[in-house]
């Protein structure tokens, strides 16, 4: 009996040590467990209608923790939420972080037979293929050229479409690809440009371009002739990539799923793989690394994480593009501005009723570092390509608040050794070109 009421004096003792630490109120996950579930089972009064049928919205997660060890090395522990390699969901804007970077990598590689090309040369392209189109000016950049480096600023800030296709047409659809099998993201595939209706057999020809030394195009520095990938295309991974009860063909209402089996492909685990190799290179092995050097990284870093107002090449107005525009995690979308001291390193997608967002987060100034990517489906109507999506009442909040929990839940997780964030604090101030 005695025995009993001892065991019962420090259990009940533990307990009240728990509560007072403040570890066990609401919303704090436990150790040891899966926190993503604990935070999300904690707020029901936001989170309640998507953990009541999280089918339909065919919710993902994925929440990486960083620890640092006394060397300031990273390691990483994975917790997933409804991640299913079965289940697609349209990538939409999200390829553009592969493609941006493969574009920096081709540039790295031409300049070995081309020395003293860089990222900010004057880039034209022209059109060989029904429905290509030409560019030889962008009147957003301060010479008023185009160039890679450009396109990725653009592509990095608001998600602009026509950089990402002009890209794509850089770098070429087979080459994108087989440079994606080598960094062993198996499922990714990006086949079209976006936005302009590209298929098959338009997909595979990309046009002829040139880069110039001179911003009056009279000097090339390489030629680029046109191309055609005749290779066959990855094959979708995915078994459920039939969407909705319906879609729109213009203005035709047509009665049968979506079927997204001829799009490209960027599953959740791949998005934040490719995010988290751009970020911690030495982490991965090197035959599955990009091809860049410090400046590269450096140069997608800031671009990652600018906000639109500190951005001068282009610029942004505000009413358009507020801070949080290509923030879903914690911004909402342009919801709200972030919270103080933190930086979002992210790229996100919209379309057809999804939501994505993949995102490195950190806090400065209490030394909290995490990754998080998510995807949300919200079609109330199940009609596809209607633009009657449900996105500012629920997509945006879902997401600004899932991002707002993980913050919260890291800033008060305990850590061996602090964050070492000194390779993440960039200058943000106006400068000259700064395209490697």
């Amino acid at each position: 009996m005695r025995l009993l009421c001892f065991l019962l004096q420090r259990r009940l003792l533990g307990a009240l040590l728990f509560l007072l630490l403040g570890l066990g109120k609401p919303g704090a996950a436990q150790p040891g467990r899966n926190p993503l579930k604990q935070l999300l089972h904690a707020d029901t009064a936001r989170f309640g209608r998507i953990l009541a049928n999280p089918a339909a919205y065919r919710v993902q997660i994925l929440y990486t923790r960083v620890n640092r060890d006394v060397q300031g090395r990273p390691h990483f522990r994975t917790f997933r939420y409804g991640v299913s390699g079965n289940q697609y969901f349209y990538p939409a804007s999200t390829v553009k972080l592969p493609a941006a970077a493969l574009a920096l990598q081709k540039v790295r590689r031409i300049r070995q037979q081309v020395p003293g090309l860089t990222a900010a040369a004057s880039l034209r392209i022209d059109s060989a293929f029904a429905g290509q189109t030409r560019v030889d000016r962008d009147t957003s950049a301060a010479n008023g050229r185009a160039s890679v480096g450009h396109y990725i600023r653009k592509v990095l800030l608001v998600s602009d479409n026509d950089a990402y296709n002009r890209l794509y047409e850089f770098v070429g659809q087979q080459e994108l690809n087989a440079q994606l099998r080598r960094l062993n993201l198996r499922q990714t595939r990006l086949i079209h440009r976006l936005s302009v209706g590209d298929q098959e057999p338009g997909s595979r020809h990309t046009n002829p371009l040139a880069l110039y030394a001179d911003t009056s195009l009279t000097r090339p520095l390489y030629m680029q002739p046109a191309a055609y990938n005749n290779q066959p295309l990855p094959k979708l991974a995915a078994r459920d990539f039939r969407i909705g009860k319906a879609y729109m063909q213009g203005e035709k209402r047509v009665e049968t799923p979506m079927d997204f089996g001829t799009k490209n492909n960027f599953p959740l685990p791949e998005q934040q793989q490719v995010l988290r190799t751009l970020l911690f290179p030495e982490s991965v092995p090197a035959k599955q690394r990009f091809q860049l050097e410090e400046i590269d990284y450096q140069f997608l870093y800031r671009y990652l994480s600018m906000l639109p107002h500190e951005s001068w090449q282009p610029r942004y107005d505000a009413a358009h593009f507020p801070d949080s525009y290509a923030k879903f995690l914690l911004g909402g979308g342009g919801l709200a501005p972030l919270p103080p001291g933190v930086r979002v390193f992210n790229k996100i997608g919209q379309a057809y009723g999804f939501l994505i967002d993949n995102a490195y987060v950190t806090d400065a100034t209490q030394g909290v570092e995490f990754l998080l990517s998510a995807v949300i489906y919200v079609n109330a109507d199940g009609v596809l390509n209607d633009d009657q999506y449900d996105y500012a009442t629920i997509g945006f909040p879902f997401l600004r608040d899932l991002g707002l929990a993980v913050l919260r839940y890291e800033q008060q997780r305990a850590r061996r050794h602090p964050a070492n964030l000194r390779r993440f604090q960039l200058n943000y101030q106006p400068g000259g070109e700064d395209a490697p």
